[in-house]
């Protein structure tokens, strides 16, 4: 959908685009010049507000999917691995306003993502299952409401964004799930679990070396990619 240029609807659109590629390429906090950062806060779906520090430590499918469920789990994958899960299988995810419905310092706007699944989904559910689903080669669309407060340097404090999470993956598995493979090895009550070679603790993301050395490559494999090509929403 294109927008005229100094439309609300269009410089809406490129703040919070802005915002996701800060999020996404930007692992110093000093570095995002998209939020007011001793306000800043962000929630899905009426959860508790998280920090910006939040959403560096999981990464921006983590902290948007927020909830484990029998697709995928948060909790059992951190910013690289959750990144590589989704871009492998959609490597291009688009973005766009469709809909603004009130201007700052309240910003209330519906979106819409969409890419087309290319490569087979592979991800780990709330049971530690390992969660396989063969390229359909379809759209996956998904849409949401945001409300944003901003200051008046048009820097966002307060983000707060509903959709439903399980329409991605309804999408990606429209036939059900297609395999399950347990991988899990459970641990004693309080002291988490392991999957594969990462050490889950209660309420985690991931606590594992390899994981932070992934994260980091990822990171800087990020920033050598220009911010045109956003991994998390890309523009088509």
């Amino acid at each position: 959908m294109n927008h005229e240029a100094t439309s609300l609807p269009s410089l809406v659109q490129n703040l919070v685009k802005n915002w996701e590629i800060e999020a996404s390429f930007k692992q110093n906090l000093a570095d995002w010049r998209t939020v007011d950062h001793p306000n800043y806060t962000f929630a899905i779906n009426g959860g508790p507000p998280q920090s910006a520090e939040h959403m560096l430590k999981v990464g921006t499918y983590n902290a948007i999917i927020a909830e484990p469920n029998e697709f995928y789990s948060p909790r059992t994958s951190d910013f690289a691995s959750s990144h590589k899960t989704f871009k492998r299988m959609m490597p291009t995810f688009a973005w766009e306003v469709t809909e603004v419905y009130s201007g700052p310092p309240q910003v209330a706007f519906r979106w819409r993502h969409w890419g087309e699944m290319q490569n087979d989904y592979v991800g780990f559910n709330d049971k530690g299952e390992k969660v396989t689903v063969p390229a359909h080669g379809k759209t996956i669309s998904i849409q949401g409401v945001t409300v944003a407060t901003v200051n008046d340097k048009v820097q966002l404090q307060k983000v707060e964004t509903w959709f439903d999470p399980l329409n991605m993956f309804r999408q990606i598995a429209p036939h059900g799930i297609i395999n399950k493979e347990v991988v899990v090895e459970p641990k004693a009550d309080g002291e988490g679990v392991k999957v594969g070679d990462l050490q889950i603790g209660p309420g985690d993301a991931v606590a594992s070396a390899k994981g932070s050395d992934d994260t980091k490559r990822t990171h800087e494999e990020m920033r050598a990619v220009r911010t045109t090509e956003c991994p998390f929403m890309n523009k088509e």
